[in-house]
């Protein structure tokens, strides 16, 4: 196989071309994205979230696909699952409901039913019309309501959950955009409808919740990867002792580093082997980089390392330091 595994938007390779699943067609904007199948009824004909406008980037998620890596699909899903599932707790919801991440903010959304939301994630100023409301708290939303996310103030991204759930057709179980393949419903855009599920249950009683810190320098537990043996032991201790930086060109499928390049051991090329969550591929300029949840399933670049926990790469903003260390630590 090619060597197309780079995160798209990223140098070097091409991209890994998946042919998509029985997907139900989609209409182009301003329709309503996908249709309920059994498994989640819809509601009331007309429950719908109105997206005015989407933000910079919006997709779909839930808590992913997993168990297709075999077919080469990855598990999607959000990008920090822990977020998405609290503001599902906090609307009534069940954990793995279909949400809205959306990154650097943005968004302005109408319910065309009477509802209660809930905002996790980075700190941002959230209002429902002009009455303001709280990261991390259930907000009663009045039918016919604006709710406004506005710009994160630290870190990258926020999950919207709605009670009664986002009701896209699922696809392999999961209503998650693969932002890599293409299967679940296309990102998020302005004049797009998307349909609400019932109410589940009631919201959660309480009156505040603790988020996620964004730390300035973020620490990464790495462990070998596969191809650790293909680098020169200077390349290994670079990796561990020093400062890397996310790159501009990060995206759900993968985080790039910028720093110190690592260099190669062993040349040649590698058959395309497979590659999972966390898996830090070192392309031709060695310069690595981090899978994130829209991975490809395969890869044709050695693998250095994985990283143990990705959850904070989700609030990562271009130019946050990033620094690896031991499991040992």
């Amino acid at each position: 196989m090619g060597r197309a595994e780079q995160p798209s938007g990223l140098a070097g390779g091409g991209v890994i071309r998946m042919s998509r699943a029985e997907q139900p067609s989609l209409p182009s904007g301003g329709g309503v994205i996908g249709v309920c199948r059994a498994e989640q009824p819809p509601g009331q004909a007309g429950d719908l979230i109105e997206v005015r406008r989407a933000g910079p980037r919006t997709t779909v998620q839930d808590l992913g696909r997993p168990g297709w890596a075999h077919l080469g699909v990855p598990r999607s899903g959000a990008l920090d699952p822990a977020a998405l599932a609290l503001a599902n707790r906090l609307v009534g919801n069940p954990a793995d409901a279909a949400g809205l991440e959306l990154t650097l903010g943005g968004g302005e959304l109408r319910l065309t039913r009477a509802g209660t939301v809930a905002v996790t994630g980075a700190d941002v100023d959230v209002r429902v019309d002009d009455r303001p409301g709280d990261v991390g708290r259930p907000l009663a939303v009045p039918a016919g309501a604006v709710l406004r996310i506005g710009s994160p103030r630290h870190g990258l991204r926020n999950w919207l959950a709605v009670d009664g759930g986002i009701a896209v057709a699922p696809v392999l179980g999961s209503r998650s955009t693969d932002t890599l393949s293409g299967l679940g419903p296309p990102p998020v855009g302005d004049g797009d409808r998307l349909p609400l599920g019932p109410p589940a249950g009631p919201p959660a009683p309480v009156d505040f919740t603790v988020g996620r810190p964004v730390p300035e320098e973020l620490w990464l537990t790495l462990r070998p990867g596969p191809r650790a043996d293909w680098f020169t032991p200077e390349a290994l201790e670079l990796l561990r002792g020093t400062a890397y930086t996310v790159s501009p060109v990060s995206d759900r499928v993968g985080a790039r580093l910028v720093g110190a390049a690592l260099a190669r051991a062993v040349a040649g090329e590698l058959p395309s082997e497979g590659v999972v969550l966390g898996a830090v591929q070192v392309p031709a300029d060695g310069q690595p980089l981090i899978f994130l949840a829209d991975h490809p399933t395969t890869g044709g670049y050695p693998v250095i390392g994985v990283v143990d926990d990705v959850t904070g790469l989700a609030q990562a903003r271009p130019g946050t330091t990033v620094r690896f260390h031991g499991p040992q630590r």
